[in-house]
């Protein structure tokens, strides 16, 4: 009898050991998660980590900044109607075509409507930071005159009837067109070459302060620029 109970407990014994020693099974989320410890492990190389937001940002490749370039200046052209060299000033290019289609209003200067005056002041603001005067014929007051043969994009082209007054101003852009707030249709782009623009073209001026320079100038190259441009007077 003694025997018989002992071995009872010596098999309740082994039983309860073998229960206890088992290593218990991994919850069954833990192989749910394993794809998106995957996911979140492949993307660590791809999105930028808190730490990396912090930093400062890392520089754009130069073969994606020389594709975007292409694109902006491939879409600019295209809208404007002009075969680009993709040296122009895109801030001009991207202003000028946000503007289009603007509805034309004597006295405005917004994109809800705008006169001819309005619109070249405002893009004046936005793109070299210049306050002109409100009228095209102030506006020619303070430009240094170019011949028509030497305009280059973001010039001045103004019109007048005859001997009369200077009655409207536009921007030139290139291929002879130009950007401008016509009353017959708001701010479009239009040619020098129509019959109309042709027989009332007066003259084409440059604003100081919008000749830029390369960022390869020297300082001396710089200062004799910014020189030239704040002693510029109209002829």
């Amino acid at each position: 009898m003694k025997n018989t109970l002992l071995c009872c407990l010596a098999a309740a014994s082994l039983a309860l050991s073998f229960c206890f020693d088992k290593t218990p099974d991994a919850p069954a989320s833990a192989g749910a998660s394993a794809p998106a410890i995957a996911e979140a492990s492949l993307l660590s190389g791809l999105l930028p980590t808190p730490a990396d937001s912090a930093a400062a940002p890392r520089a754009e490749p130069p073969a994606a900044t020389a594709a975007r370039d292409s694109l902006a200046y491939g879409y600019y052209g295209q809208t404007l109607g002009v075969s680009l060299a993709h040296t122009e000033n895109k801030s001009l290019l991207r202003t000028i075509t946000n503007w289009l289609g603007t509805p034309y209003s004597y006295g405005s200067s917004s994109r809800r409507g705008t006169d001819c005056s309005g619109f070249v002041s405002q893009v004046f603001k936005k793109v070299y930071g210049i306050t002109l005067q409100r009228s095209s014929r102030s506006m020619f007051t303070s430009v240094r005159r170019v011949a028509k043969t030497d305009m280059k994009a973001g010039d001045l082209v103004f019109f007048r009837h005859g001997r009369g007054a200077i009655y409207h101003v536009g921007i030139y852009l290139k291929d002879g067109k130009f950007a401008h707030a016509a009353c017959n249709g708001g701010v479009m782009v239009s040619s020098l070459h129509q019959a109309y623009y042709k027989h009332n073209f007066y003259s084409a001026g440059r604003v100081a302060g919008t000749a830029g320079f390369s960022p390869d100038a020297t300082p001396t190259e710089a200062a004799e620029l910014l020189h030239a441009n704040a002693n510029a007077r109209p002829e």
